[in-house]
């Protein structure tokens, strides 16, 4: 079996990085930079930057952000936010990313994970999905435009196509629990992990370590993911992954 591996997310909005609940409500968590360089020494096994302020502008200043980082850390990091074409997974690996996120993109265009896993390698495509429950429904819909949009499309089934088309990963972000640090979507976790056989992050609703030990298990994810807890050091990563080790779980 994989060790879990633990991952703090910066959501990086024109250089900054900033944090919402329930995906609005933004404010200043510092520089995208030092964190992750913090982050790096504190042993986290990898770090995801979404550009949240993805226009133009945003992206020529994630370039910049993307490039001083690389010269920073040793870990995998992994970039998304306003990535639509194959021209824009170049630039940014080219900054130095391990890993480019695609979300919006590619569910407007599903093969555009084809052509990036085609050019790069599956193990730099990671499909994000930040998925709602439809009570309706009682299955989990698809949102795109940072949450904003309804896509009619069942989050599982939309995965598993990622999955075929050569997703080498998958962010699963639960709208549901983002920022709300009353745990992860367990039930959602545990439908996509058991469901498909490329790893799956787990995203929104860390607030303490016992909630990465419920994941890990119950929730059958292969990482985690997490932003408020570790960027206000309500956990540090050493303590996080000391406590999970403690109880059994293999972390690197």
């Amino acid at each position: 079996m994989l060790a879990k591996r633990i991952i703090p997310c910066l959501d990086v909005k024109d250089g900054r990085v900033v944090k919402g609940v329930n995906f609005v409500n933004l404010c200043d968590a510092g520089d995208p930079v030092e964190l992750a360089a913090l982050y790096d020494r504190e042993g986290a096994d990898e770090i995801v930057f979404l550009d949240i302020s993805a226009s133009h502008e945003g992206r020529a200043t994630m370039i910049e952000v993307v490039r001083q980082t690389a010269g920073e850390i040793a870990i995998p990091f992994t970039v998304g936010g306003g990535i639509s074409q194959v021209d824009d997974m170049k630039r940014i690996l080219r900054a130095g990313a391990d890993k480019i996120a695609i979300n919006t993109a590619a569910v407007t265009n599903p093969e555009l994970i084809l052509d990036g896993a085609r050019r790069f390698g599956s193990q730099c495509i990671v499909v994000a999905v930040d998925a709602k429950y439809n009570a309706e429904w009682g299955d989990w819909e698809v949102f795109t435009h940072g949450g904003r949009k309804p896509t009619g499309m069942r989050a599982l089934a939309w995965i598993q196509e990622a999955e075929a088309k050569g997703a080498g990963e998958i962010l699963l972000t639960s709208m549901d629990a983002d920022g709300t640090k009353d745990g992860f979507d367990l039930a959602l976790t545990k439908v996509v992990s058991s469901q498909v056989g490329i790893p799956v992050i787990a995203s929104g609703g860390a607030g303490k370590m016992a909630d990465f030990y419920d994941v890990f298990t119950e929730g059958q994810a292969d990482a985690a993911l997490a932003a408020t807890i570790f960027h206000y050091k309500e956990v540090a990563v050493p303590e996080l992954k000391a406590d999970l080790k403690a109880r059994g779980v293999e972390v690197r």
